[in-house]
């Protein structure tokens, strides 16, 4: 069963997900990354360009999801070498560091307490996020062109791309596209018929759509829809 709530870090969301069985589970792109809980473990999930199939990790989980962007100085690791990844914490911060926190996590009252709690204690120590990550995601998520959003923002096209890699892991374009998805797969879960979710995310056509629907989640929007897979 899954369920999730607000952080008290902006814009993050705190997770907890018990699977009913040992069947697949499918997550799609959403430009975040999330510092998880599993069976006393922390890893870390990087940013996915298509959908990531979880199975044979029965038990509870737990993770808190990160506002686009704002992961990667909180953890220390560009978002781009974690790309379609899920690597140990331990992995990426030194032994001792990342066994003190994951003693922190395991001693709270509940995992998804411990990670939020984790989480907050981190963004104190780096202070203030980097405005510019938030910028990319407002100005790409109402349909601004990527030439657009790099003229907007008074940043060139390739620092753009740089800044993007860093922070997301892929460059603006895809994070365009992902941005475009979840705002069409909102409308249509609303009901929407696709036809006119196409037209009001931004697609050319309901061809369109389900193009990137299947590219991005392997699945068609449909099946997707009614929970296959």
């Amino acid at each position: 069963m899954y369920a999730e709530r607000p952080s008290r870090l902006a814009g993050a969301v705190v997770w907890t997900n018990t699977p009913a069985d040992g069947g697949a589970g499918r997550v799609l792109p959403d430009g975040c990354m999330d510092l998880l809980w599993h069976d006393g473990r922390l890893l870390v999930a990087g940013p996915d360009t298509r959908a990531h199939l979880t199975a044979g990790e029965p038990g509870a989980w737990a993770g808190v999801r990160f506002y686009p962007g704002t992961a990667p100085a909180l953890l220390g690791v560009p978002a781009h070498e974690l790309r379609d990844r899920r690597v140990a914490l331990a992995e990426l911060w030194p032994a001792s560091r990342a066994r003190r926190l994951t003693d922190l996590v395991n001693a709270a009252a509940d995992p998804a307490s411990g990670l939020e709690e984790a989480a907050l204690a981190r963004a104190a120590d780096t202070g203030p996020p980097d405005p510019l990550p938030r910028q990319i995601v407002a100005a790409l998520a109402t349909g601004r062109p990527v030439a657009a959003t790099a003229d907007q923002l008074g940043i060139g096209a390739r620092r753009l791309h740089r800044r993007s890699l860093a922070a997301f892991g892929y460059g603006p374009k895809t994070l365009a596209r992902i941005l475009r998805l979840r705002r069409a797969l909102a409308l249509a879960r609303d009901g929407v018929p696709f036809a006119d979710t196409a037209a009001r995310a931004g697609y050319a056509d309901q061809a369109h759509l389900a193009r990137d629907v299947r590219e991005f989640t392997g699945m068609p929007l449909g099946e997707l829809l009614a929970g296959a897979g």
